[in-house]
């Protein structure tokens, strides 16, 4: 007996965006499965950060529909779309992001605070995540000291440390070098299969799409799907 195909987790149905007169999607459709790595592709300006954006209920689309795990973000409140970036979403963006004036380990329990978490439990939970992404030796270091491979790393484990069913990472390794890159992209792409994590992952670059299940192509605002061999 065939099993029934598995509902898709993100969808973007023909959505459009626009940024005053510039057109930064047009028509563009994809589809996340639970747990499957997508990589998004396209030259600069092409409008793949605009879609991962919409994805994440980050912004809305002028038209089309976005919905997660069935349900449209368009339907959900302004409150009920940012619990769900704190707690079924996780965000590594090209520059980590991660607030200067904490330390690593603080930077990592952040999400979990903000959640409601005791900050015992919140940094115990971090520190797991630290080792994890092989920087546990760093926890008690501010961004500004460590390098910019262990900051990715950093980043990634507060992405992850709120177990979310998405991980969006735009342009993960853009400011790293190619050896640190592959550290970054091989520890996110490995952690989130173990923990059944669907990434979203934004690239201009070939060999980080590689770590991808599947590429989806933007182009002049539309998608195209390109389904690996």
């Amino acid at each position: 007996m065939t099993k029934p195909a598995t509902p898709p987790l993100l969808v973007a149905d023909s959505i459009a965006k626009s940024f005053g007169p510039t057109k930064a999607l047009t028509q563009a459709s994809m589809t996340v499965a639970p747990g499957e790595i997508v990589a998004v592709m396209g030259p600069s300006g092409s409008g793949k950060s605009t879609l991962l954006h919409c994805l994440a209920g980050i912004i809305a689309p002028d038209a089309g529909m976005v919905s997660y795990a069935g349900q449209g973000l368009a339907q959900l409140s302004d409150t009920r779309r940012s619990a769900l970036r704190r707690t079924d979403f996780g965000f590594v963006f090209q520059f980590g992001q991660l607030v200067p004036e904490l330390t690593c380990l603080e930077n990592v329990a952040l999400p979990l605070r903000l959640g409601g978490g005791r900050r015992r439990d919140a940094e115990a939970r971090a520190t797991e995540w630290l080792a994890r992404l092989e920087v546990g030796d760093i926890a008690g270091k501010r961004p500004g000291e460590v390098s910019g491979g262990q900051g990715q790393r950093v980043a990634v484990s507060r992405a992850l440390v709120t177990s979310p069913k998405a991980v969006f990472a735009d342009e993960p390794t853009g400011a790293l070098d190619s050896l640190a890159g592959e550290h970054v992209m091989r520890l996110l792409t490995d952690t989130a299969r173990e923990t059944g994590a669907a990434v979203v992952l934004v690239t201009h670059e070939p060999r980080v799409a590689a770590y991808a299940d599947r590429e989806v192509v933007v182009r002049d605002g539309r998608t195209k799907a390109v389904e690996f061999a």
